[in-house]
Order: structure tokens, then sequence, then C-alpha cells
């Protein structure tokens, strides 16, 4: 084994090292391939003339169009141009010729770099008909007022204008007459007329009762005054009480008088019914009757009156007597009631 394969033995493996002989003989049987041309290695084309290298007026213009002008082939500059870039084309007008075609940078008529001949000034490569490379500058919008705004803006100017009228026609007078003084009203307070007689008994508040003949106070009882009749054994025969309260209504305050005087008994009410009102100072006036039956089985007849003030004051008249003898208390009670509601 000697490193060596034989010829045509097909592909060579990459990873055994070639001899000297192999290298030489491979050089010598692979002809070296031909290079593409380089683009370096190629001529390059003269610049064609640009308009800012342009001479001024009367100077000889360089580069290859001078060149063409000054040779034999070149003809009249009048007449024939170079065909360079910037430069007219052939057989059109020499620059600065009446008819000539207008500049890309300069003014129409008018060469780069020199007045026409008979033209009306110098040129410059940068005229007046030169393209701006600058963004045009916006617009600046003024303020507008909004349409919706100028009727608002009409009427309030209206109403102002009305206002400063009236103020000129009518409040300019400090010394005009205000009318009389306007006082307030005040609904006036009953005075007392009542004067209570001396055998009166005060209740309280200004209230009194006049005791009828063969009624007397009974002391133990504290609430109001309680005016009461004994039969000749000792046992009491009717009573006419009158208490107070006040920040209740005379409906609800009579109805609890009778249940409180019928508790624990066989009763039978009556309907709660209106009085009218004997004066102006009273607002509610209200009676109830009733008649019940005690444990001792002696029926009894009573019945309730109240009448509420303007000042929140109530005052009830509370009467009960005994069946056989209610023709008798009745007409005592008439008389005490009235002193009553007097003193209201």
């Amino acid at each position: 084994m000697n490193g060596k394969r034989d010829k045509g033995q097909g592909p060579r493996n990459p990873w055994v090292r070639k001899t000297d002989a192999e290298e030489v003989e491979e050089a010598a049987a692979t002809p070296e391939p031909e290079l593409p041309p380089s683009p370096w290695s190629l001529e390059v084309p003269p610049r064609p003339t640009s308009p800012w290298d342009a001479p001024d007026a009367g100077t000889t213009p360089a580069g290859p169009a001078a060149d063409q002008a000054g040779s034999p082939d070149a003809g009249d500059a009048s007449t024939a141009g170079a065909g360079g870039w910037g430069e007219p084309g052939a057989g059109g007008p020499a620059p600065g010729a009446a008819g000539s075609a207008p500049s890309t940078w300069g003014d129409a008529g008018t060469p780069a770099g020199g007045p026409a001949a008979g033209g009306q000034g110098p040129g410059s490569s940068f005229g007046t008909g030169s393209p701006s490379l600058r963004r045009p500058e916006p617009v600046k919008k003024g303020f507008k007022l909004p349409s919706v705004a100028i009727p608002i803006a009409a009427g309030l100017a209206v109403v102002v204008l009305v206002a400063v009228a009236l103020t000129l026609l009518t409040g300019g007078d400090d010394k005009a007459d205000p009318g009389p003084a306007q006082t307030p009203s005040t609904t006036p307070t009953p005075t007392a007329t009542y004067t209570p007689p001396a055998n009166a008994i005060p209740v309280e508040f200004g209230v009194s009762v006049v005791p009828a003949p063969g009624w007397s106070v009974l002391a133990k009882e504290t609430k109001g005054k309680q005016l009461v009749t004994y039969a000749p054994n000792g046992e009491p025969r009717a009573f006419f009480w009158v208490r107070q309260k006040q920040n209740v209504t005379a409906n609800a305050f009579a109805l609890g008088i009778v249940e409180g005087e019928t508790d624990k008994e066989i009763a039978q009410l009556g309907n709660v019914r209106n009085l009218p009102c004997p004066k102006d100072v009273l607002v509610e006036c209200v009676a109830i009757s009733y008649t019940s039956t005690p444990a001792k089985g002696v029926s009894v007849k009573g019945e309730v009156e109240v009448y509420r003030r303007k000042d929140g004051l109530v005052t009830a008249l509370d009467y009960r007597s005994r069946s056989d003898y209610a023709p008798t208390a009745d007409a005592a009670v008439v008389p005490m009631k009235q002193s009553v509601i007097d003193s209201l």
C-alpha cells in the first residue's frame, strides 16, 4: 500500500492526502479557465457636459463641446450642437437666440451663464423659474366663529340692549314714589273676654268649671277636676270630669276615655259624631255616647265631649250617671258644660 491510487478509479477521497506527483498530473491535465473581462478594464466614456461647468458669456466653453466646436466636423456653432447633457440638440437654435427652447434651470431664451444676444439682462443657472425643493408653508387659517353660536350671540345682545333701555327709562329716577309700604298680615289672636264667676273651679290653662248645686269636687282626683253628686246613703250617683291633654286629636282622646270607662263592663258604644264648634278658637269638636253594665249589675249612661283649641290644648268633658238618676243629672250637667266651653 503506497498511498497512491490507480487512474480512472472514480472520484478521489477527500480524506486522502495528495502526493506531489498527483498534483503535477492534475495541473497538467486541467487547463486554467479564462477569466471574464473585468469592468475595471473597460474604457470609461467622457463625462457629459454639466450646466454647472458652463463658462461665462464671451469665453470658450470647456470640455468636449469646445473641442468639437474647433474641429472641422463641428460645423457652425449656431446651427448644430454637440448633443451633450443640458445642451440643445442638433439642428436647434443656439443658446440665447430668439425662439430658443426654455432652459431647465434658467429663464426662457437665456443661456445658462450669460445673456443672449439682444436679451434683457444677465441670466443665472438658478433663475426665477427654478423649482423650489422646500415644502410649501401651510396656509394659516384664521379663527372662525361656529355657525351655531351666531344666533345665540345675537339673542344675548338683544337681551342686553333691552335691559339697558329699561334701566334708562325706569330705573334712573331714585325719587320716584315707592308706593305704600306693605305690612305682613297676621291673624289676630282672640282675646279672652270671659271672666269666670267667684265659685268657678280652675282646671288648667285658663279653663274652669262652675259646679251645679249638689255637686262637689272629688279631692282624690289629681288629673283635672272631677265633680260628684252623692245619694243620701253616701253612694255616688253621677260625676262630671273635666280633664285635659296636649298634642292629640279630639277623636283619639274621646275614644281613649270611653275605653277606660267601660273596661271590664258590658258596653254598647255609639259612633263618634262631629259637633259644631261653638267658638272660633276651637278647631275640632267631637262627641260619643255609650251605655254599659258594671259587675254589680247597675246600668250606666255615659257621654264624652272633646274640644281641641288652636294652640293644641284638648279639653274633655266626661259625664257618667246611673240610669235611674240620668234625667236629674242631665239637667245639672248642661250649665256645667257651658261654663267650661265659655272658659275655653
